[in-house]
């Protein structure tokens, strides 16, 4: 029995020198790099230039703010919109429903540089399709790169397209695991398919939209790609700077790593306690 267990762990060996290598220990190592000051040689132990700045920087609370923001409008225009999304992929009256399954996923399958260099030339203030059909139908052209609240909106459009698909699928799953016969028998006590909806529908996939927000909320709280690809690193002035793209800059721009570090950790620490309280608001209270 040890010999068996010896060998087992034998084989577990090189994966757990590759976990404690490459995750545990740039965990420990960036908590403790947050409480030092990286900016001068030599690192002194300073909280005060890390936790302690957090509360006085006002590119900080401008990039909390910006990414707050996008999660409070965002995730839960998303998450609607998946939720209806997934209705319609599960309709039986939907031809070629694998076709369009895949068609809704594919923007997640699409590399980001890709996308997002198809949503600059889109919104192209001079030669962009957006403007040129807002010109089309008389209405005002948009300085998308130049107006921040037209930049924050892009942003919240763009993350909106990538991921709407994947949690639709991800909800279509739950959808497909609610037994027929619960809406046969709504159906034969005469009530509407609407009604069906709000009071089956929506109790029964609860736990899965649950997931969904959790994992949308995690997203956004690291979003990166879309203001530093889109908006050119977070533009303009900064209106689109979220809490990824500011740890970036602290990390590998002006190189202040334990700064970086106590970013970092407050990203986690923020994401964990959101998303503990969208469980907690969702939780069955039956």
């Amino acid at each position: 029995m040890r010999t068996r267990t010896a060998t087992a762990y034998g084989f577990l060996t090189p994966y757990l020198l590759v976990f404690v290598g490459f995750w545990v220990w740039p965990i420990i190592y960036s908590f403790y790099l947050s409480f030092m000051a990286t900016r001068r040689l030599p690192w002194t132990f300073n909280p005060s230039m890390t936790w302690g700045r957090l509360t006085v920087d006002p590119a900080f609370h401008n990039a909390l703010k910006n990414t707050l923001l996008i999660l409070v409008i965002q995730v839960p225009v998303m998450i609607a919109l998946a939720t209806l999304l997934a209705v319609l992929l599960n309709s039986q009256l939907l031809k070629a429903r694998g076709i369009m399954r895949f068609a809704f996923f594919a923007p997640v399958v699409v590399g980001e540089v890709a996308y997002a260099a198809v949503f600059r030339l889109m919104f192209n203030v001079d030669f962009g399709v957006v403007n040129k059909i807002l010109d089309g139908i008389g209405l005002p052209m948009v300085q998308w790169f130049a107006n921040p609240t037209a930049a924050m909106a892009l942003i919240i459009m763009a993350v909106t397209w990538r991921w709407v698909g994947y949690n639709a699928i991800i909800i279509l799953s739950g959808l497909q695991s609610i037994p027929e016969d619960v809406y046969e028998a709504a159906t034969l006590d005469k009530v509407s398919p609407v009604q069906q909806f709000f009071h089956i529908t929506l109790p029964l996939l609860r736990p899965i939209i649950l997931f969904c927000v959790v994992l949308s909320v995690i997203g956004t709280m690291q979003l990166f790609a879309e203001p530093f690809l889109i908006t050119n690193r977070g533009g303009p002035g900064g209106a689109t700077e979220t809490l990824g793209l500011f740890l970036y800059r602290q990390g590998f721009t002006v190189l202040n790593f334990g700064y970086a570090s106590a970013v970092a950790y407050t990203i986690a620490g923020l994401a964990v306690i959101i998303s503990l309280l969208n469980l907690w608001l969702g939780r069955d209270k039956t």
